[in-house]
């Protein structure tokens, strides 16, 4: 959810208001959070089975990776921009890819060096950017966002089972696509720490 950028509400006095914590943004950010565990315990559960605990773990992760792009949609509609927002909408979305990633892992259905790669990389650039947050934020690029829907859509085939339907085939599907969200998640990383020290460089020469 880019957000980071949108005015707070003004007042009928010209004051800006602050949107309440709890509003509807938040509370889907929040219920994203919490379906995560539900979404990690149903795949471990299935255990590789390919069962209907499978496909409903597939289903809850689709849905709730989904709705990142509405409570974005809601709180930039609405001025409902919050701190808090802006600190939980990350880390909702690292806890659902990475609880994704690290259960595909163990069931031992994707190598552990591609959820390290990329939890490095999403766990890194994030505390980096609570760290200077006041210094200012640089938007997310074309680049990130590309990486973030690839990601999303490689995970979402690495965990529907449709090699039970369609075949063997489809494990060269899943392997083009997720070699091509690690190579994204690589490229916009090394790209957002090149355009910060640029951003900070340039700052430092004005001062």
């Amino acid at each position: 959810m880019s957000v980071h950028d949108t005015p707070p509400p003004a007042s009928a006095k010209g004051t800006p208001q602050r949107a309440s914590n709890w509003n509807v943004p938040n509370i889907i950010t929040v219920v994203r959070i919490l379906l995560a565990p539900l979404f990690v315990w149903m795949l471990l559960a299935d255990a590789g089975d390919d069962g209907w605990l499978r496909w409903a773990a597939a289903v809850l992760f689709v849905i709730a990776i989904a709705t990142d792009g509405v409570d974005g949609a809601i709180a930039r509609r609405n001025n409902l921009v919050t701190e808090l927002g802006k600190l939980l909408d990350p880390i909702a979305d690292k806890v659902l890819t990475g609880g994704a990633l690290v259960a595909l892992s163990i069931l031992g259905e994707l190598p552990w060096w591609v959820t390290i790669v990329i939890l490095v990389r999403e766990i890194g650039i994030t505390v980096y950017r609570f760290v200077v947050i006041r210094q200012g934020v640089i938007a997310a690029s074309r680049g990130g966002k590309i990486k973030t829907i690839v990601q999303s859509v490689a995970i979402s085939l690495a965990l529907f089972p449709l090699w039970t339907l369609y075949g063997d085939w489809v494990y060269w599907v899943n392997g083009i696509v997720m070699t091509a969200a690690v190579i994204l998640t690589v490229v916009t990383g090394v790209d957002y720490l090149w355009q910060a020290w640029k951003g900070r460089r340039a700052k430092r020469a004005v001062a």
